[in-house]
């Protein structure tokens, strides 16, 4: 258990950047912070950490380890939380990264049901259109939209989202509603530079069309699409409310691109921990009551 003691004491010294705020986090005196350290690097040979007046930071090695023991405990943590079995109730820190517009919409609620339901659960929840490594941020959970490649995490499927092309009544009513992908070529098309995966562009490259205007935030792209100025392709979560509004309009039904799914992702051996079992049961709960 020791051990154990020391590699936590490692990865918090790392991830606050601070000997003092380390010893603050775990209970534990500055001077016993910093020579658990000591010993772990004199053990292993190698220095970890690259202290100054001013900062503590990582050195390559010790990136590196920091990486193998995150994975290492979680692996520890997950089997000891399978023998305690599922009747152990969530609490402590639970932390899940989202998209940002998806997270807003259908992840937060889940985050806001659990912690009502287990009050001494808390939650940090990073929405970010951008993906994170579980491992080197400490992420638990990770909500992913896209085709994922195989790799040493674990993937749930709790839904798909279908890829749509909406524009506003007025706009439709100005420049007639297109019937196929090849009336878009007599269309103002809306694009969003930042896109990525096997279905960027999908449908609307194939038109061979400059974009009337192009954006790099899915946002402004549909506030262009409301304002009038064209055709825009998004999620269909992504437009749904302005769609129940009346402020936009599907068309090209008979084109919907192929869907996608969303996945769960976690680490090896976390799927038994009470909070990320907690979340995964929550979240297929809600994402199944949904339309997307």
């Amino acid at each position: 258990m020791d051990r154990l003691r020391t590699l936590r004491t490692f990865i918090c010294v790392a991830e606050q950047s601070s000997f003092a705020e380390a010893g603050r986090r775990l209970g534990m005196s500055p001077t016993t912070v910093t020579r658990t350290i000591a010993a772990l690097e004199s053990g292993l040979g190698v220095q970890l950490l690259r202290r100054t007046t001013r900062s503590v930071r990582l050195t390559e090695e010790g990136a590196l380890f920091l990486t193998r023991c995150r994975a290492g405990l979680a692996e520890i943590d997950g089997a000891v939380d399978s023998v305690r079995g599922a009747r152990s109730a969530p609490r402590g820190t639970l932390k899940v990264t989202a998209p940002v517009m998806f997270g807003r919409l259908h992840v937060l609620p889940v985050v806001v049901g659990l912690m009502r339901q287990y009050p001494e659960l808390q939650v940090r929840l990073l929405l970010l259109d951008r993906v994170v490594s579980l491992v080197e941020e400490g992420i638990d959970v990770a909500v992913r939209i896209a085709e994922l490649p195989d790799s040493s995490l674990h993937m749930l499927n709790v839904g798909n989202v279908r890829r749509v092309m909406s524009a506003s009544p007025s706009y439709l009513a100005a420049r007639g509603r297109p019937a196929s992908l090849a009336d878009l070529r007599d269309h103002d098309l809306i694009r969003v530079e930042d896109e990525i995966g096997p279905h960027r562009g999908w449908g609307l490259d194939e038109v061979r069309r400059p974009a009337r205007l192009t954006v790099n935030h899915m946002d402004a792209a549909i506030a262009a699409a409301v304002a009038g100025l064209g055709v825009v392709r998004t999620l269909s979560y992504q437009v749904a409310e302005d769609v129940e509004a009346g402020r936009l309009e599907h068309i090209l039904h008979d084109d919907a691109a192929p869907a996608l799914p969303i996945s769960l992702l976690f680490q090896s051996g976390r799927r038994d921990h009470p909070n990320v079992r907690a979340f995964i049961d929550a979240a297929k709960q809600h994402l199944q009551g949904v339309s997307l």
